[in-house]
């Protein structure tokens, strides 16, 4: 009779069942976050470890029981294909960003840089789940659509403004993706591999166009004679020579061994010490002193 005569907040009835529905939805938010901790747990091991590690390590790397690993994913094919949807999910919303933020050119080639430089520690994930016969399954179906719809968007849209050759499609941007992620896996030497890939989608750009990108120039040039450091420019041919005295200096040593003197406008230059004394022909002979 007591408990009957006890008012709650908003009524005894509704109190029940708003306690049982912020408890249920408790529970779906934390099973969200085990999820994505899971699936990022994922991602980086398999990316270190490959495909043969055990889910009971997935666990152990994201904080969580072995028991709520196999609830969201009961075997290690369904948590490779969710990795690799969320992969694709994670792609598209970086494109997506690009888009609204950057012209069409930046915007496409930042996009596919994202794409082979996040895609090449992925790849045996990639590979697994693309040679299944039944891929894709329902799970990626909606992941890869969007992928490959703005894709597409930042492609066309680069097109128009004159950045990318007209004669390249999607699926050529796929398969350049593909091949620079392998490029950039077999290179132990991280930057030599990405100025390959730059290498690469220089090749997208209509023929006599000029990289307007500075990311896509090789920003670590140095002076060929005395190491400076050089100022990459946004237009124009690289600089070799930090000045006009490395580009003399460098004319100079050229000339050398040919035993001919600098012409031109190098001809007045400064000669080095080892030059600055009497000629051979002016010295006195130890002979004939």
């Amino acid at each position: 009779m007591t408990a009957k005569t006890v008012p709650s907040s908003g009524g005894s009835s509704t109190g029940t069942s708003g306690g049982t529905g912020s408890t249920r939805t408790g529970d779906r938010a934390d099973a969200r976050r085990n999820r994505a901790k899971v699936l990022a747990a994922a991602g980086d091991a398999f990316a270190a470890g490959g495909l043969d590690v055990p889910l009971g390590e997935i666990a152990r790397r994201a904080g969580v029981g072995a028991g709520t690993v196999y609830r969201h994913f009961p075997s290690k094919q369904a948590l490779l294909e969710a990795v690799f949807a969320q992969h694709l999910s994670d792609l598209a919303a970086s494109g997506e960003r690009r888009m609204a933020r950057s012209e069409p050119a930046d915007a496409f080639y930042g996009f596919v840089r994202d794409v082979v430089e996040k895609s090449h520690r992925r790849g045996a994930v990639c590979d697994l789940v693309a040679a299944d016969a039944s891929w894709p399954r329902p799970v990626l179906t909606a992941s890869l659509l969007r992928f490959r719809q703005v894709l597409t968007a930042l492609l066309h849209a680069a097109q128009r403004a004159g950045g990318v050759r007209a004669d390249i499609g999607p699926d050529d941007v796929v398969s350049l993706t593909v091949g620079c992620a392998a490029v950039l896996t077999a290179r132990r030497d991280r930057p030599a591999g990405l100025r390959l890939v730059q290498l690469t989608l220089d090749g997208l750009r209509p023929p006599g166009s000029v990289t307007k990108d500075p990311g896509l120039r090789d920003t670590a040039a140095r002076c060929e004679e005395c190491g400076a450091a050089l100022t990459a420019h946004p237009t124009g041919r690289p600089p070799r020579f930090c000045g006009a005295t490395c580009r003399q200096r460098a004319h100079r040593r050229r000339a050398a061994p040919h035993g001919t003197a600098p012409a031109g406008e190098f001809a007045d230059a400064p000669q080095p010490a080892s030059a600055a004394g009497p000629s051979p022909r002016s010295r006195p002979s130890s002979s004939r002193a």
